[in-house]
């Protein structure tokens, strides 16, 4: 099927439509949400002398599946994921809070507790205390990083679905790298100017916490415009196998709105 004679169809019909593809999208979408917040989040790199967080390479994929979601399935159904992932990061931070909270077992062993470095310090305590301080320092958060990440999510993937999705109609679909590019810049910055003063502000001075909000908003954008080809090939092939073009210009842009109310 051509790409330019793909129907389109308005997004009201869309959010009632099922999609061939969706539920593989949003599964991935969410996957790589928690294991960019639980696994990369976690750990500090240095490359060429700069310092960034090691979930940076990864978390902005999420944006990028966020704007395929909305760029081919239309907002209803981007909205859709976004509290999928929502409620999702929510349990991830209660799991984690209850498992790291519960008592470790004396006789637990791990990487660390089994490294000649820290013998002398199993030997005063216990492997099972050893790996419970490890096991905090990757998987235990204070309850403003929490906080910080989900709302910064939330607030920051659903103006990312809105600023594509009306870009979409002004442009008449045309030009997608105007408004993935557009609408990354606008999500990211909501999400970076929430993320890092919740967490971090009055823990981190406050130069610290503007110069890591500014740089990793930029290299999140950075990112997205090197993954326009890729974006470019997900989309043209989901938009032939789906076989419509979805069109958000019924549409109520509510986060809070249902399916029966598009």
């Amino acid at each position: 099927m051509n790409a330019h004679h793909i129907p389109r169809i308005e997004g009201s019909a869309g959010a009632r439509r099922h999609f061939r593809y969706f539920d593989y999208l949003m599964a991935a979408f969410v996957a790589i949400l928690l294991l960019s917040n639980l696994i990369g989040a976690a750990k500090l790199t240095t490359v060429g002398g700069y310092t960034f967080g090691a979930g940076i390479l990864f978390f902005p994929v999420s944006y990028v599946l966020g704007d395929v979601l909305t760029e081919v399935y239309g907002y209803a159904h981007a909205r859709r994921c976004v509290w999928v992932g929502f409620f999702a990061l929510l349990f991830m931070a209660f799991m984690s809070f209850v498992v790291v909270a519960m008592p470790p077992s004396a006789g637990w062993g791990c990487a660390s507790s089994g490294d000649p470095r820290f013998a002398e310090i199993v030997a005063k305590t216990s492997a099972g205390a050893v790996c419970q301080t490890t096991y905090d320092s990757v998987f235990g958060s204070t309850w403003r990083i929490v906080i910080a990440s989900v709302t910064a999510f939330w607030a920051g993937e659903f103006v990312n679905s809105f600023v594509l999705a009306r870009m979409k109609v002004w442009t008449g679909g045309k030009y997608l790298f105007t408004r993935t590019w557009g609408s990354t810049i606008f999500g990211q910055a909501v999400d970076s100017a929430l993320f890092y003063p919740i967490a971090f502000l009055g823990t981190w001075a406050t130069t610290d916490v503007i110069h890591v909000m500014w740089t990793n908003w930029a290299l999140k954008v950075i990112w997205e415009i090197v993954l326009t080809p890729v974006t470019y090939a997900v989309v043209g092939f989901l938009k032939r196998q789906e076989g419509v073009d979805v069109f958000d210009t019924d549409i109520d842009f509510s986060p809070f709105a249902s399916t029966e109310d598009a």
